[in-house]
């Protein structure tokens, strides 16, 4: 099943109506491969679509979030942003704190580690997410210069 499928069945098992600024919203979501606030989507999509409004590109991402086509991350600087992820490989992420650029990072060393201290634990978890915050290697090498 696609992305916008998913959502629609989504938004039909919870009774809410199928609209077209909804399924406008999705597409620009999931045709923009970056980590999008609320406001940064609401601009993409005004630019293709003047008639939607911040509120429902607000809600339409909850939605989405729900139904599991995105996933909220936040970098340590109040700001909530979402990714893919449905049909994604699931990831984490080394933030730096100085300049705020992060990395995607997979592990399938850490996955299983997870893995194990879940089942080790009798734990059934429902999702995870690790980031990592620190200074990144270009910060690090700024700071040697100016020292």
């Amino acid at each position: 099943m696609d992305a916008i499928e998913k959502f629609e069945r989504f938004t039909d098992e919870k009774g809410l109506r199928r609209t077209s600024q909804r399924r406008r919203i999705v597409e620009v979501f999931l045709a923009t491969e970056r980590h999008l606030s609320s406001q940064e989507l609401s601009e993409i999509v005004r630019k293709k679509h003047v008639t939607i409004g911040f509120a429902t590109v607000a809600r339409t991402l909850k939605l989405m979030t729900e139904a599991g086509l995105c996933r909220e991350v936040e970098f340590g600087d109040g700001i909530k942003r979402y990714e893919h992820n449905y049909g994604h490989q699931h990831h984490d992420h080394l933030i730096c704190l100085e300049c705020r650029r992060f990395v995607e990072i997979y592990s399938p060393a850490l996955e299983r580690l997870q893995a194990d201290l879940v089942n080790h634990h009798g734990f059934e978890a429902k999702f995870h997410r690790l980031e990592i915050f620190g200074i990144c290697e270009k910060c690090c090498a700024n700071r040697r210069k100016t020292r």
